[in-house]
């Protein structure tokens, strides 16, 4: 008896071999969560090789960036859709870091406000510049009318698992 040696493959490869298992949705969602995966992947590593950071907290400093006066813990918690204790731990080290102000809420004396510090501020816009140009590397095999012709039908898928999310979401 002959023993074989597989390589694993990866979802989308499994469902090429077999595509009359499965239906074009699934093989989109497939490909989709393939190219993310792998994208997200890089960019882990090269945030963690680079600037000694995790993805977590480059999204955390990403969504102060965009509020200069800064968040609630419950605001960041939704907008990056984690729970407050992962946004509560993420922002805890990122102050002992010097990257981050926390004061506690003029309205609310429950909530606590953070934003960014100066340098908080210089260090992500540092690790954006290396993220954009990382994604432009990423996607060089596109033409710029790749690119376009994707986000278009992009656009009505996110719009369409939208509303299928909030669909099925208990009123």
């Amino acid at each position: 008896m002959q023993e074989t040696t597989s390589v694993p493959l990866d979802a989308e490869t499994k469902v090429i071999e077999r595509p009359g298992d499965h239906e074009s949705e699934l093989r989109l969602w497939l490909r989709l969560l393939t190219c993310a995966t792998l994208i997200e992947g890089e960019v882990r590593r090269r945030l963690r090789q680079e600037f000694n950071v995790t993805l977590p907290r480059f999204d955390l400093m990403a969504q102060l960036d965009k509020a200069p006066g800064g968040m609630t813990l419950g605001e960041l918690s939704r907008r990056m859709m984690v729970s407050n204790g992962n946004v509560t731990g993420l922002s805890e080290r990122l102050v002992a870091l010097g990257l981050l102000d926390r004061r506690q809420s003029r309205s609310d004396r429950r909530a606590q406000i953070v934003s960014l510090t100066a340098e908080g501020r210089r260090v992500f816009r540092a690790m954006a510049r290396a993220h954009e140009g990382w994604i432009a590397e990423i996607f060089s095999g596109l033409a710029p009318a790749d690119v376009e012709t994707l986000m278009r039908p992009l656009a009505k898928a996110k719009t369409s698992a939208r509303a299928a999310v909030a669909g099925a979401q208990p009123r």
